[in-house]
C-alpha cells in the first residue's frame, strides 16, 4: 500500500513548484500490486510519464489473485470486470500465445553452446554461437549441427496452468527434448522430456504447469555423424495458461481474422484472399494477383510456363482406350493471359490402354478385376492353378492407368508443413511420376497400404530370416538440383520410419526391403525437389518415377503364378509342418535332413531345404543354422577340437571417442553373439533418443549390431544416448579357417599375423538389410584367435595395433578409446585413461576384441565389418599332441618321466598333463663296477700269461746261447764230436734250437709244438739215455747210413 501511494503522487524533481494539470485517462494506466500473504492486491493508477500530471485516482482494492477471465475475454481495469474481445482481436483469458516468429519474441532466451568435450579438442571444435533456433515467420526451426541449441522462456504462474505447442520432429538423429524446471532448477515433467518423432505433419503437445515460477526449455542436439544433414525440428503456436490476467486483447496477425467478438483465436484467410493486422474479414485478391492461404498480402501472377502443368491419363473406356490429359498444377498461380505465357496443350489424344496388372483381368466392362482365389493371371485372363499347386498371393503393379485403390497420394507443404489435399503423383501408362507442387520445396507423397501378410509357412521367432514378405520396386530420379527421394515404412499406421534416401539423379534401378513383422504396413515414397523455401516453380521437370512395385505374400492379394504345395484329401493345399518342405518329385511334405535348413526360394517363395555352411548345424525345427560353440579342425597329422561356450554369452565393444566438426564426442558401439542358444540372436542395439514412457522406440536384435553412442556426461541424461541402430549380422554363413566365404572376404593383413601352426577361426555373418551402397546386405567377419594367457576377468580394453599405449599384460598395444563389456551391461564405462586393472565395466572372459587399425571404425567400405577376438577360448582343447615327455636320470635305481607342454602352448582346457611316471632302473654305478671287475680280471690274466711266457722265453734264450757256445767250443776242440752231452740242470726234453733267430710268434709256436716225453715218430727207435758217472746223460747215436744202433 505505501508503494502504491508513492507511485500515485510521484512528482518529477525538475518540475517542483510548477502547476501540474490533472491527469487525463490517456496519460495513465492501471496496474495491480503484488499479492500479499492473504491473496489480496490493490489497483493503482500509474502515469505513463511520471511528473507530467497530478490528481491520479486513488488506489482501490483489486480482485482476488486467483481471479481470471475466460478465453476470448479481457479484464477491464476501470471496472475490474471481464469484457469480450472486440472483433479482429483475441485473448487466451489467463494465458499468452506466441504465433508470430518473424523474430524471437520478447521474453525468450535463445542460446547455443558446445557439448562438453575435452579441453584438448577445444581448438578443433567449431564455434556454436550461430547454431541457435531460427525464427521463420510462422514457426521457429532448430539447429541441425552438433551444438546444443536451447530456447528458454521463464513465466510466473498465479495458478496451475498448461503449456501447449505444435511441433514437427521428422529425424531421430536429432535429440529433441522439452522440459520444465521450477525456481530450484528441479525438473517437473521428467517423464515427457524426450519428444517422439512425428509422422504426418504437425503434432500437438501439452504439459501441465504448477503455480509459481516455471522455466520452459526446448533443446535440440543433432548427431551429424553421417554425411547427411538431418531435418530440423519446427515449433509453432506456443501457448501458456495460468499466468496473470490479461487486461487487453491481442489483434489478429496479418493473414488471419476474427469475425466475431469474444474470439479465443484467429482464423487464417483462405487462398487468394488477404488481411491486415486486426482484421475482421479477409479481402479477395485482384484477378491478376494471387495469395496462398494465410497471406497478409497478394502477389502478382507470373506468366505460365511449361512447368505449371502436367499430364495424366484417364481410366480406360469401353473401347479399351485412354485419353492423354493436361492439367494446370494446383494451386494455379500463373496467368495464361500475360504476354509470352504458355498455353495448356490440347488434351484428348487417345491411346490403347495398357494391359491389366498381374493377378488381374478384364471383366465384363473395361476395368481390371482381381482374379478369384485359386487362379492366377499375367494380366490377360484368369487361369486355375494346376493340381498340387497354390496361388502365390501378392501385389504387382507395373501398368499405371489408374491409381490402385490401396494407394493414395497427397502433397505436404515444404513451407508450413500442411497437407494440401492435392495429388502429388500422376499415372503415365508404364510408370507413375511426381506432378508439380505449389513450390519446389513441397513433398510429393505416395503411400501404399497392405492390410497384412500370409507367408507360405509359419515364420518362427528363431528362424534365420524372419522374412514375412518383401517389397521390390523399380524407380528412377531425374534431377537438375539436389532432389531427394525418401522411402519410409510404417507399422500399424503409428510409425513412419525412413529406410532409405536417394539424392540427385539416379539411373533406373531396383530396391528390395524385407518385411519382418506381420502387421498392417504402409510404404511411403516422398519426393522433394529442393529443401530451400522459395516461392514459385523452377524445377518442375525434376521428377521421380516408379516403374513397378511388387509385394509378396499379401493377405487377400492376387497371384501371377502358382507354386507347388502339399495337397490335402479335400483338394486344397496346406503348409508343411515346421522343419518340412515339399518334395518336388512326390509332392508331399518331407522333413529336412540334419545339416539343412528351410529357406524360401527367391523366385516363388516356396520353402526348400538348403545345406548349412561349414562349421554349423541346423536346429531342431530346421529354421536356421548355427554354431554350437564347438568346432573340429583337421590339420595335417592331427585333429584339433575347439570348445568356446563362454563366447555364446556375447560381448560389446566400443570405438572412439570420435568427434564431429562441432566437437560432439561419440563412438560406435557394437554388440556381438557368436554361438549357442540354438541359434537365437542375443545381441541387441536400441535407439533411446526418442524413447517414450513405454520403453525404447526402436530395438535391433541380431548376431552383430551397431549403434551410435554419446556418453551420458555429455548430454546430461541418466544413461548414454544410443541412436541409429543397425544390424550387421542376421544369419551365420559358416565357421571356417578360410578367409573367403560366400563372396565375403576377411583380409588377414588387417590384423597382426597369428601363430603359423594354428590358423584363426573366422565367423562369417550377413545382414538382411540391403542399402543403397550395400546392395547385397552388410556383412561381418570375426576372427577368433588363440592366446592362452588371456583368461579370467579384467581385460576390457580393445587393442588397436600400432597404438600408443603399452600394456604389459598381454603383449598387445592398447588404445585409449576402445572398451569391451559383457552382454547386457551399461554403456557407461567410457573412461579414456582408465587402466585395465581399474576399469569397472563388468568382466566377460578376459578377452581382447580388436578392430582393424587401418579401419578404426571396424569397416573399410561401410558394408563389411571386421573384428579380431583374442581369447583363451579360441584355443583348441589340449590333447596328447600338445605335450612331450622329459625322461629323468636313473638315481638310486629309480627313473622319473615328466610331461610338459610344448612351447608355445596353443591349447586350453581339454586333457591335463599325464602324471609323472616312476620306474625301476639299473644305474651307471652298477655297470661301472662290473666293467672295472671284468677289466681287472682280464688284466691279471694277461699279466700272468705275460710273466709265464717271459720266463719260458728266458729259458729258451739261455739254452740257445748254451748250445751255440758248446758248438763253437767243440768245433775248436774236436773235429768230429761223437756225442753231445747234456749238462746237469738242463732239460733233456727240450727241443733242439737252430742258430737262426726266430720271431716271438715263431718262438711261441715252437715252444707249444714240443713232442711229449717217450713219444717217437713211426719207424724211429731212439735209445734210452743213460746217466754217466760225470753227471751227463749218454745217448747212443746212429748214423743215417746204417740201420744198426750205435752207442756213444
Amino acid at each position: 500500500m505505501p508503494l502504491a501511494l508513492c507511485l500515485a503522487v510521484t512528482v518529477s524533481p525538475g518540475r517542483t513548484g510548477e502547476q501540474l494539470h490533472v491527469c487525463k485517462e490517456s496519460e495513465y494506466h492501471y496496474e495491480y500490486t503484488a499479492c500479499d500473504s492473504s491473496g489480496s492486491r490493490w489497483r493503482v493508477a500509474v502515469p505513463h510519464t511520471p511528473g507530467l500530471c497530478t490528481g491520479l485516482p486513488d488506489p482501490v482494492r483489486g480482485t482476488e489473485c486467483s481471479f481470471s477471465c475466460k478465453a476470448g475475454e479481457f479484464l477491464e481495469m476501470q471496472t475490474q470486470m471481464c469484457r469480450p474481445c472486440a472483433e479482429g482481436t483475441y485473448s487466451l483469458g489467463t494465458g499468452v500465445r506466441f504465433d508470430e516468429w518473424d523474430e524471437v519474441p520478447h521474453g525468450f532466451a535463445n542460446v547455443a553452446t558446445n557439448m562438453e568435450v575435452d579441453d584438448s579438442f577445444g581448438d578443433v571444435a567449431e564455434n556454436c554461437t550461430a547454431s541457435t533456433w531460427v525464427p521463420l515467420g510462422d514457426y521457429v526451426a532448430s539447429n541441425t549441427d552438433e551444438c546444443m541449441a536451447t530456447l528458454m522462456y521463464a513465466v510466473s504462474l498465479k495458478q496451475s496452468g498448461t503449456v501447449t505447442f505444435e511441433y514437427i520432429y521428422p529425424d531421430s538423429s536429432i535429440v529433441f527434448e522439452f522440459f520444465v524446471q521450477n525456481d530450484q532448477c528441479q525438473p517437473t515433467v521428467e517423464e515427457s522430456r524426450w519428444m517422439r518423432t512425428t509422422e504426418k505433419g504437425w503434432e500437438f503437445h501439452s504439459v501441465e504447469l504448477s503455480r509459481g515460477n516455471n522455466v520452459l526449455y526446448w533443446r535440440t542436439t543433432a548427431f551429424s555423424v553421417w554425411s547427411k544433414v538431418p531435418k530440423p525440428v519446427l515449433v509453432r503456436n506456443i501457448g501458456i495458461t495460468g499466468v496473470a490476467f490479461t487486461s487487453e486483447c491481442f489483434p489478429c496477425k496479418p493473414g488471419t481474422f476474427a469475425p466475431a467478438a469474444g474470439s479465443a483465436a484467429c482464423q487464417p484467410c483462405p487462398a487468394d484472399t488477404f488481411s491486415g493486422k486486426g482484421a475482421t474479414a479477409c479481402q479477395p485478391c485482384d484477378p491478376e494477383t494471387y495469395a496462398e492461404p494465410g497471406s497478409g498480402s497478394c502477389k502478382p501472377r507470373p506468366p505460365c510456363t511449361d512447368k505449371d502443368f502436367f499430364y495424366t491419363h484417364t481410366a480406360c473406356d469401353a473401347d479399351g482406350e485412354t485419353q492423354l490429359m493436361y492439367k494446370w498444377a494446383e494451386p494455379k498461380i500463373c496467368s495464361e493471359e500475360l504476354p509470352q505465357a504458355a498455353q495448356l496443350p490440347p488434351s484428348g489424344i487417345k491411346t490403347r490402354c495398357p494391359p491389366c496388372n498381374p493377378g488381374f483381368a478384364k471383366g465384363n466392362g473395361s476395368t481390371c478385376q482381381p482374379c478369384p482365389y485359386g487362379s492366377y493371371s499375367n494380366g490377360s485372363a484368369c487361369l486355375s492353378c494346376p493340381e498340387g499347386t497354390e496361388p502365390a498371393l501378392g501385389l504387382e503393379y507395373k501398368w499405371w492407368n489408374v491409381l490402385p485403390p490401396n494407394m493414395e497420394t497427397t502433397v505436404l507443404s515444404g513451407i508450413n508443413f500442411e497437407y494440401k489435399g492435392i495429388a502429388g503423383w500422376e499415372v503415365a501408362g508404364d510408370y507413375i511420376y511426381t506432378a508439380a507442387g505449389a513450390s519446389d520445396s513441397d513433398f510429393m507423397i505416395l503411400t501404399l497400404v497392405v492390410p497384412g501378410f500370409s507367408p507360405p509357412s509359419p515364420v518362427l521367432e528363431d528362424t534365420e530370416s524372419r522374412e514375412v514378405a518383401r517389397i521390390t520396386f523399380v524407380f528412377e530420379t531425374l534431377c537438375s538440383v539436389g532432389c531427394e527421394l525418401y522411402f519410409m515404412v510404417g507399422v500399424n499406421s503409428r510409425t513412419n520410419t525412413p529406410v532409405e534416401t536417394w539424392t540427385g539423379s539416379t539411373g533406373k534401378q531396383s530396391y528390395t526391403y524385407l518385411v519382418e513383422k506381420n502387421a498392417t504396413m504402409s510404404f511411403t515414397w516422398a519426393f522433394q525437389r529442393t529443401p530451400y523455401h522459395e516461392a514459385g516453380r523452377r524445377f518442375t521437370s525434376d521428377v521421380a518415377k516408379l516403374y513397378s512395385i511388387n509385394v509378396t505374400n499379401v493377405q487377400g492379394g492376387v497371384a501371377s503364378f502358382c507354386r507347388r504345395c502339399a495337397p490335402q484329401p479335400t483338394g486344397s493345399c496346406a503348409p508343411c509342418s515346421p522343419g518340412s518342405a515339399v518334395d518336388p518329385s512326390s509332392g508331399t511334405c518331407q522333413p529336412c535332413p540334419s545339416g539343412t535348413y528351410l529357406r524360401s526360394h527367391p523366385s516363388d517363395g516356396t520353402p526348400t531345404c538348403h545345406p548349412c555352411g561349414p562349421g554349423t548345424c541346423s536346429n531342431q525345427l530346421r529354421s536356421l543354422c548355427y554354431n554350437n560353440c564347438s568346432l573340429a579342425l583337421a590339420l595335417p597329422g592331427r585333429m584339433l577340437r575347439f570348445e568356446f561356450p563362454s563366447l555364446g554369452m556375447g560381448a560389446g565393444v566400443g570405438t572412439g571417442p570420435s568427434f564431429t566438426p562441432k566437437g560432439l564426442p561419440y563412438s560406435h558401439h557394437f554388440r556381438l553373439s557368436l554361438c549357442g542358444h540354438q541359434g537365437r540372436k542375443m545381441a541387441s542395439c536400441a535407439d533411446n533418443v526418442t524413447a517414450g514412457r513405454g520403453g525404447p522406440a526402436h530395438v535391433v536384435t541380431s548376431y552383430v549390431c551397431q549403434a551410435i553412442v554419446v556418453p551420458p556426461d555429455i548430454t546430461g541424461a541418466r544413461a548414454a544416448v544410443s541412436s541409429q541402430p543397425i544390424s550387421l549380422g542376421d544369419y551365420l554363413l559358416g565357421v571356417t579357417t578360410s578367409s573367403v566365404l560366400d563372396n565375403i572376404v576377411s583380409p588377414p593383413e588387417l590384423f597382426p599375423p597369428g601363430h603359423p601352426d594354428l590358423p584363426d577361426i573366422i565367423f562369417f555373418f550377413r545382414s538382411n538389410d540391403m542399402t543403397q551402397p550395400c546392395s547385397g546386405g552388410r556383412a561381418t567377419t570375426i576372427r577368433l584367435r588363440c592366446d592362452p594367457l588371456h583368461l579370467g576377468t579384467g581385460t576390457l580394453a580393445v587393442p588397436r595395433w600400432g597404438g600408443d599405449t603399452g600394456d604389459p599384460e598381454g603383449g598387445f598395444t592398447w588404445p585409449r578409446h576402445l572398451l569391451l563389456s559383457g552382454l547386457g551391461t551399461s554403456l557407461g564405462c567410457f573412461a579414456l585413461e582408465t587402466p585395465l586393472s581399474q576399469c569397472q565395466c563388468p568382466s566377460l572372459l578376459g578377452v581382447i576384441l580388436a578392430v582393424p587399425s587401418k579401419c578404426p571404425e571396424g569397416t573399410c567400405d561401410g558394408c563389411t565389418f571386421h573384428f579380431l577376438w583374442v581369447t583363451a577360448e579360441g584355443c583348441p582343447r589340449c590333447s596328447s599332441f600338445h605335450h612331450r615327455p622329459i625322461v629323468g636320470a636313473c638315481i638310486g635305481g629309480v627313473q622319473k618321466t615328466t610331461y610338459v607342454w610344448r612351447e608355445p602352448r596353443l591349447c586350453h582346457g581339454g586333457d591335463a598333463l599325464p602324471p609323472q611316471v616312476i620306474q625301476a632302473c639299473r644305474s651307471m654305478d652298477f655297470w661301472l663296477k662290473v666293467g672295472i671287475s671284468t677289466g681287472t680280471c682280464v688284466a691279471v690274466l694277461l699279466a700272468a700269461l705275460a710273466a709265464y711266457f717271459w720266463k719260458k722265453t728266458q729259458k729258451l734264450e739261455y739254452k740257445y746261447s748254451k748250445l751255440v757256445m758248446d758248438a763253437v767250443a767243440r768245433e775248436s776242440d774236436a773235429t768230429s764230436p761223437d756225442s753231445c752231452a747234456i749238462m746237469e740242470g738242463e732239460d733233456a726234453e727240450d727241443e733242439l734250437l737252430f742258430a737262426t733267430e726266430m720271431s716271438l710268434f715263431g718262438k711261441f709256436k715252437a715252444l707249444t709244438a714240443k713232442f711229449p716225453h717217450h713219444r717217437m715218430a713211426p719207424g724211429l727207435n731212439f735209445p734210452t739215455p743213460q746217466r754217466m758217472p760225470d753227471g751227463f746223460d749218454s745217448v747212443p747215436l746212429k748214423t743215417s747210413s746204417s740201420s744198426t744202433k750205435q752207442e756213444l
